[in-house]
């Protein structure tokens, strides 16, 4: 394929790449106030100049093909290289204005990041925020997704990034559960009492706890096991045992008095969901505005840490200014 074949496949490379973030024709074809007709006739071009089947189509909906996911991939990295061109002539610099997206961790993005939003969109009038509940690993590489938060202590290669916090765990009960069972003075004591936790593991109810030089292992028990951090602070919270809790999502429960931290001055040393939280992002030299300002937002919002730690170069340097 020439020069000249590939440059008038551009058009319909965007139209491509708009179809699949729709999901259907019609969506796609009202956004881009074209007829869902010509947007059908487009992607049949693209998909004849490609030699490959790019959508499963049906009277509802479209499905990605392997091939054209992979596609869809690059489409999009040629919207975002068109964006960054437009940014950094100057185009897009006087005010964020479209759609940002950011994915998070189930339980994070519900108790942290949720109660920003509004705050976001009040100050960002064009800007529409979308947030996505994923305790799967999101790829801002390869998903159609701008930011991505993750817990990790090694950011992946290939991607920038801000450090934003730690994930630390505590062990939490409310008042009426302690006053009836009494407090654990030391972590051996908790084998005797009504223990919460995940239960993804065999180990998950071997609670390994460390004070300065002191470490003791003990196996817990409860009536109640699950692994979504949400379902155990409700479960301490009426009561029903010493939970095991990401301090962010025990953190207005402790402040409101409803739960009572236990062993406070013991570190429990957790096996997942836990370590640095980065907001990570494709490493492009321009950012548009919408994403800056958000990633700007957030780190702000989240305290994190000082600059000379959250800026470094290769898979966690910062934004463009």
């Amino acid at each position: 394929m020439n020069s000249n074949e590939l440059f008038a496949l551009l058009p319909d490379m965007a139209v491509f790449a708009r179809v699949v973030e729709a999901g259907n024709f019609s969506v796609a074809a009202r956004q881009l106030g074209s007829t869902p007709s010509t947007v059908s006739r487009q992607i049949k071009r693209l998909e004849e100049a490609l030699a490959t089947r790019l959508l499963e189509r049906s009277t509802r909906k479209v499905r990605v093909t392997e091939s054209g996911a992979q596609v869809a991939r690059y489409c999009r990295e040629m919207l975002g290289a068109a964006s960054g061109a437009l940014d950094a002539a100057g185009h897009l610099a006087a005010r964020p204005q479209g759609k940002v997206s950011v994915s998070a961790p189930t339980q994070f993005a519900r108790t942290v990041i949720h109660p920003l939003v509004p705050g976001f969109l009040r100050a960002y009038q064009e800007v529409d925020l979308q947030l996505l509940y994923a305790d799967h690993e999101v790829d801002p590489l390869e998903d159609d997704v701008d930011l991505v938060i993750r817990m990790t202590e090694r950011p992946p290669p290939g991607l920038a990034g801000r450090r934003i916090g730690a994930v630390r765990w505590v062990l939490c009960a409310s008042q009426a559960y302690l006053e009836a069972r009494g407090v654990p003075q030391e972590p051996r004591d908790l084998a005797q009492h009504d223990c919460i936790y995940l239960g993804d593991t065999a180990e998950d109810n071997r609670w390994r706890l460390r004070r300065g030089t002191q470490a003791q292992t003990v196996q817990v028990r409860g009536r109640y096991i699950a692994n979504h951090a949400g379902a155990r602070l409700e479960a301490a919270q009426q009561d029903f045992g010493i939970a095991t809790l990401p301090e962010f999502a025990a953190a207005h429960a402790l402040q409101r008095g409803e739960l009572v931290q236990v062993l406070a001055d013991w570190k429990l040393e957790a096996r997942a969901y836990v370590g640095s939280v980065w907001l990570l992002y494709p490493p492009n030299r321009f950012l548009p505005p919408k994403v800056r300002v958000l990633i700007d937002y957030l780190v702000e919002h989240l305290n994190a840490a000082d600059s000379a730690d959250s800026t470094a170069p290769a898979s966690t340097t910062a934004p463009p200014a």
